[in-house]
This record gives structure tokens, C-alpha cells and sequence, in this order.
């Protein structure tokens, strides 16, 4: 989780900014959700941790589709991610096991109906390019900023407290 903030932690999970967005703030912005423990693989957590970790997710989604005025009348995108970390160039450099390499985590990506960049545009598919040429894609993406960050979080909080029953310390 090298290079995140931190806007939420609880039973559910984080939720986090990410180090580097994948789009910007203004054509949907981009969250990650990470369980309440790290696992390759979904199946790996609990029951309750899954239940948790899902309302988690649902109430953040919420949260933006009603704090953001950029998703006014946009969606949310839910892509469960780990790949990347498996890729060859991927440090340690080299081929690796999904069980120890892989840690998943699920983004929310807004998808605003006025996004500009062409692999946001509405009523498409995102496009996301190859690994190696990640870094470079997403330099020119901003992170959502603090105000909407604190906005997000404060609205996820109450989600999960009346509609899922889940206190947030």
C-alpha cells in the first residue's frame, strides 16, 4: 500500500487514495478499497470479513456518486486489481507467485459522463495500457483532492453506520 492515504480504516477495510490514480479527479476520480487483511485472492477471507469488506465498498461507492458533483449524473466502475504486482518487471523483478505477490484490492473508478481522456470517455470501456507504461499514462492524472477526500469519507461513514449497521471508530 506504498504511497496511499488513508481516508477510512475499520472492520470493512481502508480506504485509500492511491498513490497513482489511474484517472482524474475531474473525469471520475479513483479509490481503492482493500480488505481488513491482505489476501491474493477473495475467496481467502472470512465470511464476515467478506460481508465487511463488501459493504465497505458499497457505501464508498455511494459516497462518491453523492459527494462528487464531476459523477452528477456518471457510475462507478468496481475492478478487483492485483495484476499488475504479477508482471515480470514488477519488482522483485522476475516471474512470481500469485499467492505471495499478489494483494487484492478493489478500485472504484468514477465514470463521469463529461470525462475528457480519451480512455475515460463515457459509455465505453476504460482502457488501461500495458504495465510497463503505466507510470507514464497516469502522470498527468490528479488524485481527487482534500476536500473531496474528506467529503467521501464522512458520507462512507454514515452508509456504513445506517444503512450496514457498522460503526467506524
Amino acid at each position: 500500500m506504498s504511497g496511499q492515504t488513508i481516508l477510512i480504516a475499520c472492520a470493512g477495510g481502508t480506504v485509500t487514495l492511491p498513490g497513482m490514480p489511474l484517472l482524474d479527479r475531474l473525469d471520475g476520480g479513483h479509490l481503492w478499497v482493500n480488505p481488513p487483511r491482505e489476501v491474493w485472492e477473495r475467496s481467502e477471507l472470512t465470511p464476515l470479513e467478506l460481508t465487511r469488506w463488501s459493504f465497505l465498498v458499497a457505501a464508498t461507492a455511494q459516497a462518491m456518486l453523492h459527494t462528487l458533483p464531476q459523477l452528477e449524473g456518471g457510475c462507478i466502475n468496481y475492478w478487483e486489481a492485483g495484476n499488475w504486482a504479477l508482471h515480470n518487471a514488477a519488482a522483485p523483478v522476475g516471474p512470481k507467485d500469485p499467492t505471495q505477490s499478489r494483494k487484492v484490492h478493489m478500485h472504484l473508478l468514477g465514470r463521469s459522463p463529461h470525462a475528457t481522456h480519451p480512455d475515460w470517455r463515457w459509455g465505453e470501456s476504460p482502457r488501461f495500457p500495458d504495465y510497463v507504461a503505466s507510470t507514464k499514462w497516469a502522470a498527468g492524472f490528479s488524485p481527487l483532492n482534500n476536500e473531496e477526500c474528506a467529503q467521501i469519507a464522512a458520507h462512507t461513514i454514515v452508509v456504513l453506520r445506517d444503512k450496514y449497521a457498522m460503526a467506524v471508530d
